[in-house]
């Protein structure tokens, strides 16, 4: 059994999310405190009680889904459960090399804390929006935006076969809306979230990003991370610093990743934290070979990953 991590990403939270896992496992609470402690954000507040709107600005969705992202970490190390590589949606990214060590947990925090803070307060004013376009190929969906009249939207997420995120202004989002209807899009779908995440549009939080970056220290990491930016395994050679500041501008080939994580062997898909979106997307991954997967988003669904993970193997 080749085990392989998946973590989410914004759109993925919801109110109440974490708080059964941090009522049961000291350890969860220990990891909250800690992040909270980092911080000076009441992650375990918003993220249990909301409201919504709170709960969906950027600054906190970040730092709440990456908070139980590592909470749930906590759990499966002490039982054994790790992975030899992992692979995180934009966002969960960053529960990736931490969780591998080439970012270490303070270093990590703070930077997630900072780069939601950038991508909400350094949003061009305007009204902005993301869709996913469902039933349509990448090829289509290029063709789609670029018939756009007014405004502007590209294509920013590749997540599996038929699943591709726009990102872009309001108007530009909903002509290509309606353009994707009109050339056979079996569904539209916005997302719960709150600028043009992945698109030029962000160049300046982008660059206040790499002011932090340059801050950091990498270290080699225990486990493989596949990057968002083009779905191979980081090395030692690529500029972290680089890689991580055009991240937020950049699209996210998730679903290439996903193909190359199983090309190197993962047979077994975990998805650590709220909701499992991710899940579905590796479900949907063609591939002869057969494929587990599993999602923990609360203390059920981590106490079937122990039994299927660890007693019935």
């Amino acid at each position: 059994m080749k085990i392989g991590f998946l973590f989410p990403g914004q759109g993925s939270q919801y109110v109440g999310m974490g708080k059964d896992l941090y009522e049961k496992y000291e350890e969860v609470r220990n990891i909250y405190d800690r992040v909270e402690n980092l911080t000076g954000v009441d992650v375990k507040k918003i993220s249990f009680e909301g409201p919504e709107e709170e709960l969906n600005q950027t600054k906190n969705t970040q730092l709440c889904i990456l908070t139980m992202s590592l909470a749930i970490l906590e759990i499966l190390n002490k039982n054994g459960v790790k992975a030899e590589m992992s692979v995180g949606l934009s966002l969960g990214e960053y529960s990736a090399l931490i969780y591998s060590g080439i970012l270490n947990f303070e270093d990590g925090v703070k930077l997630v804390q900072k780069r939601g803070e950038y991508m909400q307060n350094l949003v061009p004013d305007g009204e902005w929006l993301m869709s996913a376009i469902l039933g349509m190929g990448e090829d289509e969906v290029e063709e789609v935006c670029s018939k756009i009249q007014n405004g502007f939207a590209v294509p920013v997420n590749f997540n599996c076969p038929g699943q591709i995120v726009i990102s872009g202004d309001k108007d530009g989002i909903k002509e290509a809306e309606n353009i994707a209807k009109q050339y056979g899009a079996r569904r539209v779908i916005e997302l719960k979230t709150s600028g043009p995440f992945h698109t030029i549009k962000l160049q300046k939080a982008s660059d206040e990003l790499r002011k932090e970056l340059d801050k950091i220290k990498f270290n080699n990491g225990d486990s493989k991370v596949i990057k968002n930016i083009d779905a191979e395994v980081y090395t030692e050679n690529d500029d972290m610093k680089d890689i991580l500041a055009k991240h937020i501008i950049s699209p996210v080939r998730f679903s290439k990743s996903l193909e190359n994580m199983i090309k190197l062997g993962v047979d077994t898909f975990i998805e650590i934290g709220p909701g499992k979106t991710l899940s579905g997307f590796a479900k949907k991954i063609k591939t002869d070979k057969e494929i587990r997967i599993f999602n923990v988003t609360d203390v059920e669904t981590l106490k079937n990953v122990l039994y299927q993970v660890l007693e019935k193997n």
